[in-house]
């Protein structure tokens, strides 16, 4: 891209993340080879992939949770078009957003500590919250090691082992 296009375009709504540091680790994605050539792979159509594994590393699409968010009672249309035009792949959208209330989540998580509130298209076609209750102060830690958020604020109801 042009470097006069970049100054008037919009930011990608990712990061690319370093994956070359020291102690970083990554999946290699060598499951798939257990499951690549077998005998009931050969019977079955559908198990006739490639041989790269389809991992994608080193990229974080908090901006892309954060915007959608922001957009919250906004048509559903013009958000997708212009989140979709900021990405590098649609994926990432459908991890957040639900097509309708009965197959959103209230939560999902975006990493090792990070939580999102799920969000779903209504039948206005307007993009709405799954549990708009559902608040830093309700949400409880899953573990006492990690520093969890919930879209991006530290919850505050302590870790408790009690079930």
């Amino acid at each position: 891209m042009q470097i006069s296009k970049m100054k008037h375009s919009k930011k990608p709504l990712y990061r690319s993340v370093n994956t070359r540091t020291y102690g970083v680790r990554h999946g290699s994605g060598s499951k798939s080879k257990w499951e690549r050539n077998t005998k009931s792979a050969a019977e079955n159509k559908s198990m006739k992939q490639s041989m790269h594994s389809g991992q994608r590393h080193g990229f974080d699409y908090t901006p892309l949770f954060k915007f959608l968010l922001s957009r919250v009672g906004r048509n559903w249309d013009e958000v997708h078009s212009e989140a979709a035009s900021r990405l590098d792949h649609e994926d990432p959208i459908t991890w957040m957003v639900a097509s309708d209330v009965s197959e959103g989540t209230p939560f999902f998580r975006a990493g090792e500590s990070s939580y999102f509130s799920g969000l779903y298209v209504d039948d206005n076609k307007v993009l709405a919250i799954v549990d708009p209750e559902l608040t830093p102060a309700t949400m409880s830690p899953f573990c006492a090691c990690c520093t969890h958020t919930l879209n991006g604020v530290r919850l505050e109801t302590p870790y408790s082992d009690k079930i």
